[in-house]
């Protein structure tokens, strides 16, 4: 299916072309992202983990104290701190105190800090990494990163500015409808690997980028007012 008669629903159900326009994000920039601090990155990398499965608007209300436990997010620092600072937070009320995601921020210190030694930052290092290989980067994100899998390594490239698609109900319909076969979840390696190709088919016909495809396509079918499809900042796990 053509690009176009997506557009075209989703400015129907969303009061026309400037009313959808309005919806879109601003165009994702590289070179912000390269110039992105890996305490932020690795920040966020925390808040998409503790909020995975978890209301969002906790997550937010807490997040000064996540900010002050975990050291403002720096990776020198935290990927040193020995085995008493991290148990001591699974007793911390400013946080959320899951063990298991405690443990995960010490794991992804140390991740951050070898890809900066590597690219010179994380950001440098996504920013380099083509928005045609989503699926390559998620698997990185995945086998070097921890709990970075699945869907909230596809949250965390959309929060942190990376220019992507994220496979939520309503862009997996999207595409179903579009006549793409894959499950009602994607989940697996081969169906990420269809919509990829899709979403690499359509950023070449309409030259857009990829946030703005996902977007465009979630809105086009389904309940679609997702808010992590309407604003990258929003809190809401919608």
């Amino acid at each position: 299916m053509s690009f176009e008669a997506i557009r075209t629903r989703a400015e129907q159900r969303k009061g026309g072309a400037a009313a959808l326009d309005r919806l879109m994000p601003p165009k994702p920039d590289p070179k912000a992202l390269a110039a992105l601090k890996d305490d932020r990155a690795l920040a966020e990398m925390t808040k998409r983990v503790f909020s995975a499965g978890f209301a969002w608007s906790v997550i937010e209300s807490k997040w000064p104290g996540f900010e002050e436990a975990f050291l403002g997010f720096d990776p020198a620092r935290l990927a040193f701190e020995p085995d008493e600072f991290w148990e001591r937070l699974t007793k911390d009320t400013r946080i959320v105190r899951n063990g298991a995601k405690i443990l995960s921020v010490r794991a992804n210190a140390r991740f951050v800090r070898d890809v900066a030694k590597e690219h010179g930052s994380f950001g440098a290092f996504l920013a380099k990494w083509p928005s045609s290989d989503e699926v390559g980067l998620l698997e990185h994100l995945a086998k070097r990163g921890d709990r970075l899998g699945g869907n909230t390594g596809q949250m965390l490239l959309r929060f942190i500015g990376w220019d992507g698609f994220v496979a939520s109900k309503d862009v997996v319909a999207c595409l179903r409808n579009a006549g793409l076969d894959i499950a009602e979840e994607v989940k697996s390696r081969r169906d990420l690997k269809l919509v990829q190709e899709q979403f690499n088919a359509w950023a070449k016909e309409t030259g857009l980028p990829y946030s703005h495809l996902s977007r465009i396509c979630a809105y086009s079918i389904g309940a679609n007012y997702q808010a992590h499809e309407t604003a990258p900042a929003s809190p809401s796990p919608a």
